[in-house]
């Protein structure tokens, strides 16, 4: 009787994070042996598996999202798509905009992705990786990127989610072209 309350815990932290299903849990933890630190690689790699699926579906609902720094002097403008508007409302939808609006603002990152930078040449490609946005540490933590944030929210959402545009503006900033 004493293995029930332990696979209950087990369970009830894999739940709270990652959000994964009570099947897809169980099943993680029976494959790793109850082992929790292996139960949730297998539950992040399966996510991962699944953010790869995702990839080519249309995504027609999201939200835009605003940050404004204290002072009022500089912002920033994140659009996030998704496929569904009830992903859209969900409270983890909701925070990743607020944390990549946040990002933006702070980081200031010129493109996308490094292949968005003009030119492509090889020589650029770091400097084209460390102002892009998807490829940048976050701005809250620096042991993982953005793009690792976007698929883990795949994951925990189960649908497709792409940073569509953003921009930032803080006053006395030249205008852009971006957005």
């Amino acid at each position: 009787m004493a293995k029930k309350p332990s696979s209950l815990d087990a369970i009830k932290a894999l739940r709270e994070k990652t959000s994964a299903s009570l099947n897809d849990i169980r099943e993680a933890l029976a494959a790793a042996d109850g082992d929790e630190a292996k139960a949730l690689t297998l539950l992040r790699q399966r996510g991962l598996a699944i953010a790869e699926q995702r990839q080519g579906r249309s995504t027609g609902q999201g939200r835009v999202e605003a940050y404004v720094h204290h002072d009022g002097r500089l912002g920033a403008l994140v659009e996030v798509n998704c496929e569904t508007d009830f992903v859209a409302r969900t409270p983890e939808f909701q925070q990743f905009c607020r944390d990549v609006a946040m990002h933006v603002a702070a980081m200031g990152p010129r493109y996308l992705r490094p292949e968005d930078a003009p030119g492509g040449d090889a020589s650029g490609a770091e400097e084209h990786k460390a102002h892009a946005l998807l490829s940048q540490p976050f701005v809250k933590d620096q042991g993982t990127t953005v793009q690792d944030l976007l698929k883990a929210l795949i994951a925990k959402t189960g649908e497709n989610i792409v940073v569509r545009r953003f921009a930032k503006f803080g006053v006395g900033d030249a205008p852009s072209a971006a957005l």
